[in-house]
């Protein structure tokens, strides 16, 4: 299994950005999804996370109401579309398969990582 996370960069607090994460495998629709962040000098945390089917999606609090995540199975890809940025979302975001098919917020559930991709939000 191989993910690959793009669609970072450089925006102005207030702007939008949306995150892909493509993956590998054939088993990507039968797993959870999700994604974290690592800001520089913090710890990784958990931003968002989807069933295997979609149907049920979880966040984290300082995002929620600024994000979505979605998954578009054929394509085996992961979206987060964030809006309303704020300096304090610059971080490195990564996406994750999960162990399991219900969305859960624990890192020690995901099996699988991505490179990530680096969201840098300017005041």
């Amino acid at each position: 299994v191989q993910l690959q996370a793009s669609g970072g960069g450089l925006v102005q607090a207030g702007g939008s950005l949306r995150l892909s994460c493509a993956t590998s495998g054939r088993t990507f629709s039968s797993y959870a999804m999700g994604w974290f962040r690592q800001a520089p000098g913090k710890e990784r945390e958990f931003v968002a996370a989807i069933s295997w089917n979609g149907g049920s999606t979880v966040y984290a609090d300082p995002v929620k109401g600024r994000v979505t995540i979605s998954r578009d199975i054929l394509n085996t890809t992961v979206y987060l579309q964030m809006s309303g940025l704020k300096p304090e979302d610059t971080a490195v975001y990564y996406c994750a398969r999960s162990r399991y098919r219900i969305a859960s917020a624990a890192a020690s559930g995901y099996a699988y990582w991505g490179q990530g991709t680096l969201v840098t939000v300017s005041s």
